[in-house]
């Protein structure tokens, strides 16, 4: 049995059952604010791998930019440096023997 005070039985009362509110409370509380935090910081780990995945595309561009005009370039100046070694060689004069050994090669017709 308790000891007598001066304090009224209800009042007591009151304040023991708020106590025991507040500590029924906390778990939850903080289970509550941990499922926050984990949200939060899903939400942040979502934004980084989009970001991450914006910069990759964006490199990923200017890459196949960069290598689609290294084609062309490189297709102009391989033709351009064959065109100048054509001219430059005998190769039209032994085209030109060619063709006429060529035709004059021809079984004729009876």
């Amino acid at each position: 049995m308790t000891t007598p005070t001066a304090v009224n039985d209800q009042i007591t009362d009151a304040v023991t059952q708020a106590n025991v509110k507040v500590l029924a409370d906390a778990p939850a509380m903080s289970l509550g604010h941990v499922y926050q935090t984990m949200a939060q910081s899903t939400g942040l780990a979502f934004q980084n791998a989009v970001t991450a995945q914006q910069q990759l595309n964006m490199a990923a561009q200017a890459a196949t930019v960069q290598g689609v005009s290294l084609l062309y370039t490189v297709d102009t100046a391989a033709d351009a440096v064959a065109t100048s070694k054509i001219g430059m060689s005998d190769l039209p004069t032994a085209i030109a023997s060619l063709t006429a050994s060529l035709a004059g090669s021809k079984p004729t017709s009876f």
